[in-house]
């Protein structure tokens, strides 16, 4: 049986499903994370093919420069706010969804913890999760 991945943001104005496995699911705790999130991380996964997600409602979108230096579009919800998906300019095909925002938070699985040199002693990680400084090698 395959699984469907499915959420939206706080007011449901916007609404996702795919049908695809996540490729990479993580703890982020990059400054930028921290900002957007208000608190030590941001917790994601990963879809490699944009196109497998579904997405109903119009979402706003910011644009910022990553450490990489290529450019993140964050999208959110013009109505509550709800940070709800990503992407990245250099990377068209993968989409990366907060797992907050999945109906079922419970369905995310982090393996690993990203930008760990900037986390907090106060955001305390799984110690069984891989750390990484920055993003891991591809």
């Amino acid at each position: 049986m395959t699984k469907t991945y499915k959420g939206g943001c706080a007011c449901g104005a916007i609404r996702y499903h795919t049908k695809s496995e996540p490729i990479f699911q993580n703890h982020c705790q990059c400054t930028d994370c921290q900002k957007r999130s208000g608190t030590g991380h941001g917790s994601y996964l990963t879809f490699a093919n944009r196109s497998d997600m579904h997405i109903e409602g119009q979402a706003a979108s910011w644009r910022v420069a990553g450490d990489s230096g290529n450019e993140k579009i964050h999208s959110f919800c013009p109505t509550c706010g709800a940070p709800v998906y990503l992407a990245f300019a250099a990377m068209s095909d993968l989409i990366v969804i907060h797992a907050t925002s999945l109906d079922e938070p419970s369905e995310f699985t982090p393996q690993a913890v990203t930008y760990s040199s900037s986390g907090y002693p106060w955001d305390a990680m799984d110690p069984s999760l891989q750390t990484f400084d920055r993003m891991p090698p591809s």
